[in-house]
């Protein structure tokens, strides 16, 4: 955790600037929150011209959604920073303006998260968790070589 989906009209980003966006983005959270980067993934959904629509109106402009699904518990001064950073990130990674990037963050509790096939801690508890943690594991965390 977390989980940020990436909605944007097809075509918009080419792959550079793809990888740009969701290393941004995971960089951000990990400086932001002080979670690891190998809790994060970035999903980013292409979709077909006809198919997004802002305000009951198919989408004509460059406008992207940024949906992070991360761990409740952060505070607001942290959520808020996370909100901008992410926004410039994304704007400054992708090409693209601040008012065309949407973000919006959703929190869900630790214990109603498994990931790599364990329950996630709370934040700030990711340190013992990972030592808690069965030693194969642990190798399989660290080959992400984040």
């Amino acid at each position: 955790m977390p989980t940020y989906t990436l909605t944007i009209p097809a075509g918009l980003l080419d792959p550079v600037q793809k990888g740009r966006v969701a290393g941004v983005i995971t960089r951000t959270h990990n400086v932001v929150t002080g979670a690891a980067a190998y809790f994060a993934q970035v999903i980013i959904h292409e979709v077909a011209e006809g198919n997004y629509f802002a305000g009951g109106k198919p989408l004509l402009g460059r406008q992207v959604f940024l949906n992070g699904q991360i761990r409740a518990g952060r505070s607001a001064p942290d959520r808020k920073r996370l909100l901008l950073e992410l926004r410039d990130g994304v704007a400054d990674a992708g090409g693209l303006e601040r008012c065309d990037v949407w973000v919006y963050l959703t929190d869900l509790p630790a214990r109603d998260m498994i990931e790599y096939g364990h329950i996630l801690p709370e934040p700030g508890d990711e340190a013992s968790w990972m030592e808690a943690l069965p030693e194969a594991d642990r190798a399989r965390i660290k080959k992400t070589g984040l």
